[in-house]
C-alpha cells in the first residue's frame, strides 16, 4: 500500500521508528516530514498528508504529533480526508470499519512504538464496511447547514 507519514517535531521519533517497519512490511511510503526534533507548525505537515491522500500520491495518511490532536485537526481540514486519532488497536479498525477513515493520527507522547505498530496493523488491515456505514460517511463530505 502507498503511505503518507507526517509529523511534528514531538513526533518525529515515533515516525522515525515507524518508517522502516512499514517499510519492512513491504508498503511503499513517502515521507512528508519533518525530519528531526526541531519545532515546527503542525497544520503544515497536517497539511501536506491531507494533499497527498487527497490527490492519490498515498491511499492512506499516517499523521503524528505530540498528542495527536492538532495534525488530527490540521487534516481533517480537507474535505476528502476522515482522520481518526486513536491510541488503540480497536479504534484504529473501527476508524476504516465503519467510518472509512483514509488517515490514523497518533499521539507520540500517549503511546508506544508497540501500541502505534499494533494501531496501524489494525488500520492498514480493516477495510471500510459500506452498508449502513455508507450514508453516513457521505454526510461527512457534503456540505451542511448549520442548524439556527
Amino acid at each position: 500500500m502507498q503511505l503518507a507519514i507526517a509529523s511534528d517535531h514531538a513526533g518525529y521519533p515515533l515516525k522515525a521508528a515507524l518508517v522502516p517497519w512499514l517499510e519492512a512490511e513491504g508498503h511503499e511510503v513517502l515521507d512528508l516530514g519533518t525530519d528531526g526534533t526541531a519545532s515546527v507548525d503542525y497544520p503544515d505537515f497536517g497539511r501536506a498528508l491531507a494533499e497527498a491522500v487527497a490527490d492519490g500520491r498515498a491511499q492512506r495518511g499516517i499523521a503524528i504529533c505530540g498528542t495527536g490532536i492538532g495534525i488530527s485537526i490540521a487534516v481533517n481540514r480537507h474535505p476528502a480526508l476522515r482522520c481518526a486519532r486513536v491510541d488503540e488497536p480497536v479504534s484504529a479498525a473501527l476508524a476504516r470499519q465503519h467510518n472509512d477513515a483514509n488517515a490514523i493520527a497518533l499521539g507520540a507522547r500517549l503511546i508506544g512504538e508497540e501500541m502505534a505498530r499494533a494501531c496501524l496493523t489494525a488500520f492498514l488491515s480493516a477495510d471500510f464496511e459500506g452498508g449502513r456505514h455508507q450514508p453516513r460517511v457521505d454526510k461527512l463530505g457534503a456540505r451542511q447547514e448549520m442548524p439556527a
